[in-house]
């Protein structure tokens, strides 16, 4: 069956490109791994034992390290996951060894706007549906854990008030006098539900818990998450774990999972999750999707774990990073190759005409409504402006010391002279800049991209950190707004404030690491302002710590934890076939 994503919606090419897909087992074989290595989940998704890969092939030299970014998106996003799918089937057309690492969607901008993010036209990861829809269990792993440690500590608090010191003794367990006021863990669920970020519990009598205030986060910002992302082992894992701070004593001191004791069973839950999942592209190259999305809430990475696979198993290892260089490949920069010592050769800043339009003045699209009329228009005028956002970003990525590639992710509605404008101005700026049309054909539309980033890795490099952790919080956090994000300087809440001045005295948190949260529509703090802001200070509202995950989280602007569910959210078109059993609808 010719696939034709011209009229076909994407949900339909990966339905029809499955009829022909590799099984796990085919996957297995070319990737070299050894049966008791693959632990399948039906005949087309399976987990991989990176315990066993890694022991195996710890001798084999890595492949090139490539990560794929963007510049600052519109809320419609501009195609990582596309690329990302796009360049394996590039490499693959091109008799590449290739391995890709992509992040499991969350349930909530499945059932939203955004989608599922399994790439577009040809160039998806399949099968859509698990991929889409909870896969093997890894953010349900994840909720449990966390939601678990939320259990221990609300549970504490309740039995804690309920007895005297005399009964307390009995109990054998020291009392940790959890401030009810500052439990800062909160639960989680992998939908958008607004409802969710302010709640009281313990509502009812003496044996319905404690009454306080609490709240939701979404799935993917669990410090959890984050953890899955960066270790390295299960060894590690399971000391992160025990590091997690959930609340605070009623004398200050921190309370952490391990004073609750309930570290071990989190990391039960949590064991298989640490194994990557293997699915592949529609052209059937292998693709981990390991961890989870959101870089301005959380890390958003594909995991550390995936990568060394990757790297072991092919002579090219496309990973993928949240949102636009300046939060999702900074974090991978900063955090993600700190912590797993791996030097990439080059990154992909994903650029679209899109993009680039609505920052140099075109009126910004909205989701669930029509697209402007402005952007089916040439206008050199308002692509050309809207490079400031992409030069920008190149020049991040060479601050990283790497080689920058900007790949012009092709729509049909682009003209030559807008194209011709961005491959001049991103040349001119020190970077590769290939057009590519995988959406529409597939490996044989990203050949030109799949070859400046071959070229792109073979020229030296000389990848470099932004900050030491011996530069104290406060500065690096400053470095970061005004090296990354373009800012004069940062302000900080009284709430702040007092936090990062306990932290700057504190020697263990000083040397975490620094993972900022903020929007993902613009290099500022406000989603509203496009382009490069110039003349602007970053304020930071609250700092969180995350030491299990191994870092501390700024967070600027006014952005949530939990995101909220539209007037026109995405389930309301998928449904599934009553006679074959097959989900429609998921994008």
């Amino acid at each position: 069956m010719a696939l034709d994503p011209t009229k076909m919606a994407d949900w339909q090419v990966a339905e029809a490109a499955e009829e022909t897909m590799k099984t796990v087992y085919q996957l297995r074989d070319e990737l070299g791994l050894k049966e008791e290595e693959l632990l399948p989940h039906g005949h087309y998704v399976a987990k991989v034992d990176f315990r066993k890969v890694l022991k195996r092939v710890k001798d084999r030299p890595d492949g090139k390290y490539i990560d794929v970014t963007a510049i600052t998106p519109t809320p419609l996003g501009e195609g990582k996951s596309t690329c990302s799918m796009g360049l394996v089937e590039g490499l693959g057309k091109r008799k590449k060894s290739v391995v890709a690492a992509i992040r499991q969607p969350s349930g909530g901008p499945t059932m939203n706007i955004k989608g599922s993010a399994a790439g577009g036209g040809l160039a998806q990861c399949i099968p859509l549906t698990p991929f889409s829809l909870g896969l093997t269990g890894d953010i349900n792993a994840i909720m449990n854990a966390h939601n678990l440690a939320m259990v221990a500590v609300t549970s504490r608090i309740q039995h804690e008030f309920n007895y005297d010191d005399a009964e307390w003794a009995k109990r054998g367990q020291p009392r940790l006098n959890i401030d009810p006021r500052r439990v800062e863990f909160g639960w989680i669920i992998d939908f958008c539900a607004q409802a969710l970020r302010n709640i009281m519990i313990g509502i009812g009598g003496k044996m319905d818990g404690f009454t306080m205030q609490s709240k939701f986060g979404i799935a993917v910002s669990s410090e959890l998450m984050a953890i899955l992302a960066v270790a390295t082992d299960l060894k590690d894992m399971r000391e992160r774990m025990g590091r997690i701070v959930v609340a605070t004593s009623k004398d200050g001191k921190p309370v952490t999972t391990r004073d609750l004791e309930v570290d071990g069973a989190m990391t039960a839950w949590m064991v298989e999750a640490l194994n990557p999942n293997l699915l592949q592209s529609i052209e059937g190259q292998p693709v981990f999707v390991h961890a989870g999305p959101f870089a301005n809430i959380a890390i958003g990475q594909s995991s550390i774990i995936a990568d060394r696979v990757g790297l072991k198993l092919g002579d090219y290892h496309v990973t993928e990073s949240g949102f636009g260089a300046d939060i999702g490949f900074e974090k991978f920069w900063n955090l993600k190759c700190r912590f797993s010592g791996l030097k990439p050769h080059c990154a992909v800043v994903v650029a679209t005409i899109r993009a680039l339009k609505c920052h140099g003045g075109a009126p910004v699209p909205r989701p669930g409504l029509p697209m402007p009329k402005e952007y089916s228009e040439e206008n050199v005028g308002w692509v050309e402006k809207g490079c400031e956002n992409l030069v920008h970003h190149i020049n991040t990525v060479k601050k990283a010391g790497i080689n920058p590639v900007v790949c012009i992710n092709a729509f049909y509605t682009d003209t030559k002279n807008e194209i011709a404008a961005v491959k001049r101005i991103a040349e001119a700026a020190g970077a590769r800049a290939p057009v590519s049309e995988h959406w529409l054909k597939g490996g044989d539309g990203a050949l030109e991209f799949a070859d400046a980033v071959v070229d792109a890795c073979e020229e030296p490099n000389e990848f470099r950190l932004l900050y030491e952790l011996s530069l104290p919080l406060s500065k690096r956090i400053e470095v970061i707004a005004k090296e990354v994000y373009g800012a004069d300087g940062v302000s900080y809440s009284a709430e702040a404030q007092e936090k990062l001045k306990l932290m700057e005295a504190d020697p263990d948190t000083a040397k975490l690491g620094t993972c900022m949260v903020k929007t993902h529509l613009s290099l500022s703090h406000d989603p509203n302002i496009k382009g490069v802001p110039k003349g602007w200070v970053l304020p930071v509202r609250d700092i969180l710590t995350y030491k299990g995950a191994g870092f501390v989280v700024p967070v600027a602007g006014a952005i949530s934890l939990m995101p909220g569910t539209s007037s026109n959210p995405a389930f309301r078109r998928i449904d599934v076939d009553v006679e074959t059993g097959k989900v429609k609808g998921v994008f």
